[in-house]
């Protein structure tokens, strides 16, 4: 603890920590005794001076309304918020004052927030974005609308970044400290226990469609489009219909038929294999981590008859048995690459590579994306540890060491551990190359646009179905209100959070399909043979992108 309260004082009065010093200037600013002229700012009572160099100034510790590392980790932060804000406006109301940044006036997002706790300062100050998601879990802050601070941020990301980069090293030091001092606390604890109790089949059952698809449903017409619940509200059966849809375009671009074998890594609870088998008339074998998923869609797997026709295995793509070797005619994955970390994409491929017959195939995957110009950044954090459906299992090649610059964030902590995004030229990469240019890219689409209706949709569901009596039986800890309201807001902030990333193009949603061939064809004979088996498709995203590769 010694190292640490070193480090964090030499960073206060050390001449390269400027920032450090602007800050404890910013604090006694701050106090109750405060300068009346300052901007963006009103407090229940003031006095004025003539000057900062008055000495009618008082600089009182004891009239703080926090504890100094507090009222420290505040002042840095609004300070931050100065200069970071300059699209749209935010309100932060505190026990002692009421913070405004941005314009009042602007046709921008608006946030209002109300302080509860100190803690939401020092959480923030020390975990940024990481932090703030606490706080919200915990109940130490309000937000009148969630999802406005999620568009704010996004709004704001350039000038936050390079601003809030001025005080990284002094967080990192204060952050040490923090967990020095305090270590494991009652907050710390809940948050520890919410991060964990995500495996129940009656959570997903709460908010999921019948069949239960984690993932992006596509939208119609027939539903209203992507905003058809915020025009028309919500019908029972809306989402229902949108998952079908996506599962259908799946298995019609996959091109299967009756007859053939389907390989599939990623169960989730069936849906996508048992109406490959039930509608296409094929023979499916899927791959998943997690006991309560595969339990769960063997028992529907019986219900409807189709025992024999899918297999569900408990076991890591890595370890696909030798019996696998080109026995399949199509593959498909579903929203599952974010888990497999990028060292093992080109892996990933080979295996799928493997798997696929000899004469031509089809491959289609699906997975959240970065857009190009963010992937690198966030990319160090990525390791190969599977986590899907509530599941992990570390694999033997996953031993090796984690960089000193993982990003650590709501989603990695909280929700996907070791999770990591690709981006859509990554995958393409990974596939040519894994399988020495066999894999050729038919289609490029992109679902974001579907996944913020989807993401609302989810959020109504589990707020109207879900209990705290059902969660209490699989999970005693939730009995608990308060952590049990935790739970709930970890879910809340989930939606909005990935809803925010999606609409504002931070994040995006790709389709990928690949055709498989084993023999280089002349390229007439290939395009006659694309143009028989129907590469199209159809454009249900409406913001597709095709690029067709020909010999």
């Amino acid at each position: 603890m010694g190292q640490e309260v070193r480090a964090f004082l030499h960073l206060i009065s050390s001449g390269r920590a400027s920032f450090a010093n602007q800050s404890v200037a910013a604090y006694a600013s701050l106090t109750p005794r405060t300068i009346s002229t300052m901007p963006h700012r009103s407090t229940p009572s003031q006095e004025s001076v003539s000057s900062a160099g008055s000495s009618t100034l008082d600089i009182s510790i004891s009239a703080a309304p926090y504890p100094f590392l507090t009222m420290f980790a505040r002042s840095s932060i609004v300070a931050i918020l100065r200069s970071a804000v300059v699209v749209g406006y935010m309100c932060i109301e505190d026990r002692d004052t009421t913070f405004h940044f941005g314009n009042e006036k602007t046709d921008g997002t608006v946030v209002h927030l109300r302080v509860l706790s100190g803690k939401f300062w020092t959480r923030i100050f020390s975990s940024g974005d990481l932090g703030f998601s606490e706080a919200y879990m915990i109940g130490e802050v309000e937000i009148e609308n969630l999802k406005s601070i999620m568009d704010l941020w996004l709004d704001n990301q350039s000038t936050a970044s390079s601003v809030s980069s001025l005080y990284s090293r002094l967080a990192a030091a204060f952050s040490g400290l923090r967990n020095a001092f305090f270590g494991q606390t009652r907050s710390r604890a809940r948050l520890n226990v919410i991060a964990s109790y995500d495996q129940s089949n009656e959570l997903f059952k709460a908010f999921l469609s019948k069949e239960m698809m984690y993932s992006c449903a596509l939208w119609s017409d027939d539903e209203g489009g992507v905003r058809g619940d915020l025009i028309d509200g919500p019908a029972p059966l809306d989402l229902e219909n949108a998952q079908m849809r996506k599962i259908h375009h799946v298995l019609q671009t996959a091109r299967v038929k009756p007859g053939d074998r389907l390989l599939e890594f990623g169960t989730g609870w069936g849906a996508l294999a048992i109406e490959a088998a039930a509608s296409y008339g094929c023979e499916v074998d899927t791959l998943t981590l997690s006991t309560e998923q595969k339990a769960l869609a063997e028992e529907r797997i019986r219900e409807r008859g189709l025992v024999g026709r899918v297999r569900v295995h408990l076991m890591d793509y890595r370890d696909i048995p030798p019996e696998f070797e080109h026995a399949f005619d199509a593959f498909v994955s579903i929203e599952m690459l974010e888990h497999v970390g990028s060292k093992y994409y080109r892996k990933y491929f080979e295996l799928v590579d493997f798997a696929l017959k000899p004469a031509t195939a089809t491959v289609v995957v699906t997975s959240s994306t970065f857009p190009e110009g963010r992937y690198t950044g966030y990319q160090p954090a990525c390791l190969g540890i599977m986590d899907y459906g509530g599941a992990q299992k570390p694999h033997p090649a996953d031993a090796f060491p984690c960089p000193e610059n993982r990003a650590d964030d709501f989603m990695r902590r909280y929700m996907w551990p070791n999770s990591c995004l690709p981006s859509a030229t990554v995958l393409i990469d990974a596939a040519y190359a894994a399988s020495n240019g066999r894999f050729t890219l038919e289609g490029v689409e992109n679902h974001a646009p579907h996944y913020p209706r989807t993401l609302r949709t989810w959020d109504r569901r589990l707020k109207a179905n879900l209990s705290q009596e059902t969660m209490a039986r699989q999970y005693p800890a939730l009995r608990d209100r308060a952590t049990y309201g935790s739970f709930l807001r970890k879910w809340e902030y989930l939606f909005a959070y990935a809803g925010a990333g999606f609409a504002k193009g931070y994040i995006t949603c790709h389709m990928l399909t690949e055709a498989a061939w084993r023999l280089k064809i002349p390229g007439e004979i290939r395009a006659l043979l694309l143009e028989r088996t129907g590469t199209h498709g159809s454009d249900i995203a409406g913001k597709r992108e095709r690029k067709r590769e020909v010999y």
